[in-house]
């Protein structure tokens, strides 16, 4: 019997390949050695990429710089005094309802503050909200810190405006707040006189705002270490107010000692006070009217005077601000 042959298992190594005719190529076949991208592609890919990077970040830091990036800074980093406030009093209620829009919508809006010291703030705007935050975070219903924009003003007067500028857009102060911070701006040395405070302070007002809010000074500086509720003072009583104070000095006086005697406890009763006061106190009545303020020059030409029954319009370029502080004045005088 012959032997049969047995077959071996082939050696992949020494198995040639087998010829491959070029018509066995499937369309669009591309070997693998030539899928891979050129290496000045892989350049010019990470180059883009770098650049964009760089890009990100020169944007993010000139935000920084700028102060248009929020920041989430500590709550105890914030200096609340480091500007005298517009802000007198704030309601129960309005801080009721803030606390409670923060404790379910979080922090919408970002304060202001300007750096004092490395890791140290002081705070430009948003009062109300530092305030609420920290209430919150004191009752553990809130993070231990706030979302701010860290500004860096020219001037103390910038931080001043950019205050006022807020709480105006707002809230709205009373009048009587917009005179204080008149008044304490000028006698911490931010402005030189009245006069640059309330036009910086309030540049964007009208003219006729800007004029009662000067007519409020003297209330502020003569009965506001003594008013429980200034803020609270309506335009119209503080007017009068003013008016009664410029006519007779020592009425302020007088009315210090009614309110301190009756020590009145609401709103209410203090402009109830206020009111009867005007009503029961005349003006001394030997006392010589002041002269009106006189003008920087004499009434020029340029000034049209129209009045109807009623109302007494000026109107032209030669309309001045002293001309209409010495037309207040005489007003004020007359009907003093």
């Amino acid at each position: 019997m012959a032997k049969r042959k047995r077959l071996a298992v082939p050696n992949p190594t020494q198995t040639a390949a087998p010829e491959t005719n070029a018509m066995d190529i499937p369309i669009g076949y591309v070997p693998d050695q030539m899928k891979r991208r050129a290496p000045i592609a892989d350049v010019a890919g990470q180059a883009a990429t770098t650049a964009a990077l760089e890009t990100v970040a020169g944007e993010m830091q000139s935000a920084r710089e700028e102060g248009r990036l929020v920041q989430k800074i500590p709550l105890d980093a914030v200096d609340a005094g480091h500007m005298i406030r517009d802000r007198i009093a704030i309601d129960e209620e309005e801080m009721t309802t803030l606390e409670a829009s923060l404790r379910t919508r979080g922090q919408q809006t970002p304060i202001e503050v300007v750096e004092t010291t490395p890791g140290r703030y002081g705070l430009i705007s948003g009062w109300r909200r530092l305030s609420a935050l920290r209430n919150l975070a004191q009752r553990g219903e809130g993070p231990g810190n706030v979302l701010a924009l860290i500004r860096k003003p020219d001037s103390a007067s910038d931080a001043y405006i950019a205050m006022v500028e807020e709480n105006e857009i707002r809230v709205g102060l009373s009048y009587f707040e917009r005179a204080s911070i008149v008044s304490n701006a000028v006698r911490e040395g931010v402005f030189r006189d009245e006069k640059e405070a309330l036009n910086s302070l309030f540049a964007a007002a009208s003219r006729a705002k800007r004029s009662k809010i000067k007519s409020f000074l003297p209330v502020v500086k003569t009965l506001g270490a003594w008013l429980r509720h200034p803020s609270a003072l309506t335009e119209r009583l503080g007017l009068a107010v003013s008016a009664r104070l410029q006519a007779d000095p020592d009425w302020g006086k007088r009315l210090y000692d009614r309110l301190r005697k009756a020590d009145p406890a609401t709103a209410e009763d203090e402009a109830a006070l206020i009111q009867k006061a005007l009503e029961s106190s005349a003006a001394p009545k030997n006392t010589a009217p002041k002269p009106p303020k006189p003008l920087a020059k004499p009434a020029a030409p340029a000034i049209t005077v129209s009045r109807s029954k009623s109302a007494l319009h000026l109107s032209g370029p030669d309309v001045t601000e002293d001309l209409l502080d010495a037309v207040e004045a005489l007003i004020r005088d007359w009907t003093g």
